[in-house]
């Protein structure tokens, strides 16, 4: 995968959502295989088929999970990990795309941490803003379930 991610886009897709985590638990869960696999790019009716991260700038992924007939896979590589603060990810779900950028940004507060996620969208895709911001939520209420079933370290 030797694509650059897509400077030019349309929209940004912006969420947030606050966590009764430390910032560590939330940032670790986008870097830990099994939890990945459980929450990101995951669907309800969905069965996860192929979760392979090489988590360091430069590093790659491949998410892959069956959704009926179809299999949806995920491609990204890592751009920027500043633990427990900032993690930077190109994505897409075709090889042959650019990737648009993902940056991910966690702040700590009193009762665990607040995480912004923007996803510069790639300008064919304009028109699905609206569908991206929904699954980014959803994205990240699956994180919520996995990272607040653990205590705060």
């Amino acid at each position: 995968m030797n694509h650059k991610p897509d400077s030019a886009s349309t929209g940004t897709v912006t969420v947030s959502r606050h966590f009764s985590a430390t910032p560590e638990q939330v940032f670790d869960a986008w870097l830990d295989p099994d939890a990945v696999g459980s929450w990101l790019f995951a669907s309800p009716d969905g069965v996860m088929k192929r979760v392979e991260l090489d988590p360091q700038v430069g590093g790659h992924f491949v998410i892959s999970e069956q959704r009926g007939d179809a299999l949806a896979e995920h491609f990204g590589e890592f751009l920027q990990i500043d633990r427990p603060h900032r993690l930077v990810f190109g994505y897409n779900m075709d090889r042959e795309d650019k990737l648009t950028v993902v940056t991910v940004e966690i702040v700590a507060t009193e009762d665990g941490c607040q995480l912004t996620l923007s996803h510069d969208m790639d300008p064919k895709w304009a028109h699905m803003i609206d569908l991206a911001r929904a699954g980014w939520t959803t994205i990240l209420e699956g994180l919520a379930t996995v990272v607040q079933s653990k205590p705060l370290e």
